[in-house]
């Protein structure tokens, strides 16, 4: 539960994701983009998901579909997802790792839960997130990238834990790319720890996970599922009144307004007005051994 108060002077606006239910018991927490906010830095997407469980036999399984204009970055907590896309690669990411997805002038891929994950119950949780492009990388050539859960810097000291996922903060730097100025960090805090947020980044955000934290010198308490955005320039200390972890994000916000329609982002509508038509027309490429694929929903509306 959340308290609000006049004195929450560094709190911007705290955003409740909209649930989604994916089946099989299968919710997603979509925090960005919400009527409040479309973007914090260059995220123009944040998906929690899980924890799900699932049965023997049971998984996920996101069928090919396409991007444009963005990079996807998928952190997992618990349990492991096989990427596969069109242009040839093939990976499976588990607890701590980061697949890193460049779409850039288009790419397609699928997620599922891997054959030997469904021998037995497993169970998914972590996040994806979508990075905006800058303009004159929106037409980038498609990549891929993985990094294993040693490869991430981590910082640990008095009660709290950070691993840098993407970007730069706490003197150090991430080997995912970052396209442009960009935090993404997993935070790890103990009962009472306090932990301060990096000011360098212009736009900032938590989202917590597990547990309560508070601003410290300030009233209210956040919870779990919550995104709190932070006002520009404000000095943030955060205090834990529980165990917590939460995912900070962030960075410079982006040039130029994004648009988003279904899986695609660009600074030009007519871009995906002309992506669109090439998914209709199945001119994007397919992935390798795979012949299902996802198509534009009716529902699915420009934001």
């Amino acid at each position: 539960m959340t308290l609000v108060s006049n004195s929450f002077s560094q709190v911007e606006s705290v955003i409740l994701p909209q649930v989604h239910n994916l089946g099989a018991d299968f919710e997603v927490r979509r925090a960005l983009p919400s009527a409040k906010r479309q973007m914090v830095g260059p995220f123009i997407f944040f998906d929690a998901f899980g924890p799900a469980v699932f049965k023997a036999g049971d998984g996920v399984d996101v069928r090919p579909h396409p991007h444009i204009g963005l990079a996807t970055l998928t952190y997992l907590i618990e349990g492991n997802i096989l990427h596969r896309d069109s242009a040839g690669h093939v990976q499976v990411i588990g607890p701590g790792e980061a697949n890193l997805m460049t779409a850039g002038r288009g790419i397609v891929h699928s997620e599922r839960t891997t054959a030997d994950a469904r021998l037995k119950e497993n169970t998914l949780y972590g996040q994806q997130v979508w990075l905006a492009l800058p303009k004159a990388q929106e037409e980038a050539e498609p990549g891929f990238s993985h990094h294993a859960a040693s490869a991430l810097p981590r910082l640990e000291g008095e009660g709290a834990t950070a691993t840098l996922i993407s970007g730069s903060a706490f003197g150090q730097r991430s080997p995912v790319a970052a396209y442009s100025d960009t935090i993404y960090a997993d935070i790890a805090l103990a009962l009472q720890a306090r932990f301060k947020i990096p000011a360098e980044h212009t736009e900032r955000a938590i989202y917590v996970v597990a547990g309560t934290v508070r601003v410290a010198g300030q009233c209210g308490q956040f919870g779990a599922t919550e995104l709190i955005v932070f006002k520009p320039g404000a000095e943030i200390v955060l205090q834990a009144d529980s165990a917590a972890r939460l995912m900070l994000i962030g960075g410079e916000p982006m040039a130029e307004p994004r648009y988003i329609y279904w899986n695609f982002v660009s600074s030009s509508m007519e871009r995906i007005e002309q992506a669109v038509a090439d998914w209709h027309q199945r001119q994007f490429p397919g992935v390798p051994g795979e012949t299902e694929y996802i198509p534009l929903p009716e529902g699915a509306k420009s934001r």
